[in-house]
């Protein structure tokens, strides 16, 4: 198994994981309400499912 040579400190592990920041995802609006919601994710709108633009899962209600 292999072995660090020499400790590494605080410092310079904490320094190293400064750059993984998480970013916020990007967002997308929907062509068919004007909603706003995640790429590649399906959103509710008004008791409605809907992805990339198509309706998947009407309401109760509409039926």
């Amino acid at each position: 198994m292999a072995h660090p040579k020499s400790r590494i400190s605080k410092q310079r592990k904490r320094k190293r994981r400064t750059h993984q920041k998480a970013t916020t995802p990007p967002i997308a609006f929907c062509k068919a309400t004007g909603q706003p919601h995640v790429y590649h994710q399906a959103h509710w709108h008004e008791g409605n499912l809907y992805y990339k633009g198509k309706l998947v899962i009407a309401s109760k209600d509409d039926e």
